[in-house]
């Protein structure tokens, strides 16, 4: 884990809410996403982004091996709490992975890795799709009342910019399917 200046939040806010969808692909938003999560969320050690298309998880970004590994056992054990965060899009702590009872063998797993403390933040992307922002601290009971608070309006910036980015990319295609046709139509006639 490499130390990062930390950002203000209202600065990542509005870095979001400036990102061109025609200048960057979801690949590079998701990366965006979990980099300034990572700088603007107090406590925040690792930082990854769940995406759930329908019953299938992947962690389609993240700022550290830690992140993705612990992602990646949730998904083989099928239980979580970026999981259920994703599933719900609701917000899940896990103040002490050292004393967790509700995924007991993933919390045993991530205080073994070196997470003691775990916040996921869903992400309601689209109806088809949900995610979850996935924040790993090394130290236990590192997220206090208003680094949930942060987490939370981050996550709400965040998921409009991916919904956004489904929207457009879904668009992007109509019209090129729509050109095709026009396209075609031109060579009949």
């Amino acid at each position: 884990m490499t130390h990062v200046e930390p950002m203000d939040p209202h600065e990542a806010f509005a870095e979001l809410g400036r990102i061109r969808l025609a200048d960057i692909d979801l690949d590079a938003l998701l990366d965006k996403i979990a980099q300034l999560a990572k700088r603007t969320i107090p406590g925040a050690s690792e930082v990854s982004v769940t995406l759930l298309h329908g019953n299938k998880p992947q962690t389609a970004a993240f700022t550290g091996e830690l992140a993705r590994a612990l992602d990646e056992k949730q998904y083989e054990r099928g239980y979580g709490p970026c999981l259920q965060a994703a599933e719900s899009t609701s917000s899940l702590m896990v103040p002490d992975t050292g004393s967790e009872q509700r995924w007991p063998g993933w919390a045993q797993t991530a205080a073994q890795a070196g997470a003691h403390s775990s916040l996921s933040v869903g992400l309601p992307v689209h109806e088809q799709v949900t995610g979850a922002l996935n924040i790993y601290a090394t130290t236990p009971n590192a997220f206090d009342d208003d680094a949930i608070a942060i987490a939370q309006t981050f996550a709400g910036f965040a998921a409009v910019g991916l919904a956004n980015a489904h929207l457009y990319g879904t668009q992007a295609i109509l019209a090129g399917h729509m050109q095709k046709a026009m396209e075609s139509r031109a060579v009949i006639e």
